[in-house]
Parts: structure tokens; C-alpha cells; sequence
């Protein structure tokens, strides 16, 4: 499949690239971050996948979150792809900042019209790793994932949904719980429907009661100070119950402070980079 690069920065001895592709899955034009450390030009990486939150693109996380050194060092390729499709010229995909553009929720949808484009889970878990594998130095073998509110439900369903496949999962402020929260709930009505019974493949709390896979150790950072915790929109409490009862290892850090922000991901990002690297550099 054929990539256009769209701009290539030096950093850190490495490149940050962005390349935008004809997505079969999505039926449209998408583009991604990735940033290429120096070890990539003499043999293969293991990638580590970072999902965005609500409103955001390929560019929040690549530009804010300050990652490029600790990935350097580490020789870990980090790939930030887009958080919807973009222009399908669907009735209403840009009338609201929590649903539609920019707030795909990593679901692939099942009811009109969102159903032919908004196919984020396979894109994710599918199409964008066959893409990178097939056009850069990695190794297919070991990838992990991790994201920020909105995409760190997305990493958490990703490694609870396809257990081997990551070697680990670690999130900022993910929507844990969105069956029971209000972004979940108007999001999957729009995307799958009234019957809240098929929402629950699509939420990590739910998913981590049924997991039965390889081992997984996950990290989450919270901010204290978060308004959307305050709001009852990420509902950590009910993942980390579940976790527990099903003896699923969780690290989780309330951290005091902090807020819902990219200054909260840049101030705890090596520790998240560090947790991945412990089993992609194995």
C-alpha cells in the first residue's frame, strides 16, 4: 500500500516522520505519526502504539508529549495514528467534539451511517500494523500499546480483546468503564446501537472479567486534579475492582496534581515508555 510522506523532522538522532495512506478499512485518506529512532536504520525495532483522546490527531501526542529522547535510547519505534476517519462527508460527523470527527472511540461501528468508515478497532489492530511492518524496520513480533482518555480505552481493549498480540498496555486517564459513563454512552449508542449488551466488547471493565490471556501487566497513570474524573467520565475505581478479582496485575498511580492535560502525559511518559520497553526489549 503506498505511503506519501507528509513532513520528516530529525530528533533526538532519530526522524519524526507523518505519512498519510489510502485506508481500505476506513475508506478514506488517514495520516500517522511515526518516529524512527536511531537504531531503526541498522536493524529491526520493537513499535509501540500510542492512541489519542477525544479532538485530537496525529499531531497532538508527537508534538506535546516529549517522548522522542526516552525512545531514542531505548530503540523503540512509536507509531501515533489519527482518532477517526476524516472528510466521509457523513450527516452530522462534525456537529459535536465528543462524537464522530476526532472521536472515533476505537469501535468499528455497526449501525448507518457510521458503519462503512468508522472502523477504528480493525485499523488499529489490523490494517495500520501491517502497513507499518510492511514499509519499516520492525519486528512484527513484539509491539505493545498505550494511549490518553478515549485512546487509553482504546489500548486497554486492544491488549484485553487480543491477548498475546501486545506485550504490554499502560494508559493516561482512560474512559475505563464507558458503558457506564456519559461519553461511552452516547458514543456506542451512535456507533453500535441501542442494545447496550454489544457495547460491552468495547469496554475494558467488562472485557477483564472474561480475560483468560498471556499474562498482562498494566500501568495506569490518573491526575487528581482531573476535571473528567470529577465528572464520573473515566470511572478508573470499576476497572481496577475487576482487575482485582480476576488477580489481572494493575499498577495504578492517582497522581496529585495533575489534570486531564498533555503537561500530566509529558510529566509520566518515560515511566510509560520504560514499563513497555521492560517487555519489548526482552
Amino acid at each position: 500500500m503506498a505511503l506519501k510522506q507528509i513532513s520528516s523532522n530529525k530528533c533526538c538522532e532519530g526522524f519524526q516522520k507523518v505519512f498519510e495512506h489510502d485506508s481500505t478499512e476506513l475508506k478514506c485518506k488517514m495520516k500517522f505519526g511515526i518516529y524512527l529512532p536511531p537504531k531503526a536504520e541498522s536493524g529491526k525495532c520493537p513499535v509501540l502504539y500510542w492512541l489519542s483522546g477525544l479532538t485530537c490527531n496525529e499531531q497532538n501526542f508527537i508534538t506535546k508529549a516529549a517522548y522522542h529522547q526516552v525512545a531514542s535510547e531505548l530503540g523503540i519505534i512509536v507509531v501515533a495514528p489519527d482518532t477517526s476517519p476524516r472528510g466521509c462527508n457523513i450527516d452530522g460527523e462534525e456537529e459535536s467534539w465528543d462524537f464522530g470527527t476526532g472521536a472515533g472511540f476505537y469501535v468499528n461501528a455497526t449501525e448507518d451511517p457510521w458503519k462503512t468508515n468508522y472502523r477504528m478497532y480493525s485499523y488499529i489492530v489490523e490494517e495500520l500494523p501491517q502497513l507499518v511492518n510492511g514499509n519499516f524496520p520492525t519486528d512484527p513480533d513484539r509491539i505493545s500499546v498505550f494511549g490518553h482518555s478515549m485512546g487509553g480505552h482504546g489500548a486497554l481493549v486492544c491488549a484485553l480483546k487480543n491477548p498475546g498480540k501486545y506485550k504490554s498496555v499502560s494508559a493516561f486517564a482512560p474512559i475505563c468503564n464507558p458503558i457506564q459513563c456519559p461519553w461511552g454512552q452516547k458514543a456506542f449508542g451512535g456507533y453500535l446501537g441501542s442494545d447496550p449488551s454489544k457495547w460491552e466488547a468495547y469496554d475494558a471493565t467488562h472485557l477483564v472479567k472474561t480475560y483468560s490471556g498471556s499474562q498482562l501487566d498494566i500501568l495506569i497513570d490518573q491526575g487528581k486534579d482531573d476535571q473528567f474524573l470529577a465528572a464520573g467520565q473515566l470511572l478508573p475505581d470499576n476497572f481496577i475492582a475487576a482487575c482485582t478479582e480476576r488477580k489481572i496485575p494493575v499498577v495504578f498511580r492517582l497522581q496529585e496534581g495533575y489534570d486531564h492535560s498533555y503537561f500530566f502525559i509529558t510529566t509520566f511518559i518515560n515511566d510509560h515508555i520504560k514499563h513497555h520497553a521492560k517487555y519489548l526489549n526482552a
